[in-house]
C-alpha cells in the first residue's frame, strides 16, 4: 500500500478533472441540442397565420389536426396574418 501512495494523488486528480470535463461536455452537447430544437420549432408557422384562431378547441380552420406540430412547417396554406394597422391599397385616399 506505501508503495502505491505517491500514485493515489496525481491518479485521484486526473479522475476527478476527467469527471468534471465529462460533466462540462455533456452539459454543452444538451444545449447545443436544445437550441437547435427550438430553431428548429420557431419555423412553425401557424401563431403567425390568418387561419389560426388561437381557440384550444379549433387551433386553425384549415389544417386542424396539423396546428401547432412539426408537420405545419411549410404549410402550404399557410397566409401571414395582417395586421390591422396596416391600410389597404383602396383605403389610403380617406376624405
Amino acid at each position: 500500500m506505501t508503495a502505491l501512495q505517491p500514485y493515489l494523488i496525481p491518479l485521484c486528480a486526473v479522475l476527478a478533472w476527467g469527471l468534471v470535463l465529462m460533466v462540462v461536455v455533456s452539459v454543452w452537447g444538451a444545449l447545443r441540442d436544445g437550441v437547435r430544437r427550438s430553431q428548429h420549432l420557431h419555423r412553425i408557422p401557424c401563431a403567425r397565420c390568418q387561419y389560426f384562431t388561437g381557440d384550444y378547441h379549433l387551433k386553425c380552420t384549415v389544417h386542424p389536426h396539423l396546428a401547432l406540430t412539426e408537420q405545419a412547417i411549410g404549410c402550404p396554406d399557410h397566409r401571414p396574418r395582417q395586421s390591422p394597422f396596416i391600410l389597404s391599397n383602396d383605403a389610403t385616399h380617406v376624405g
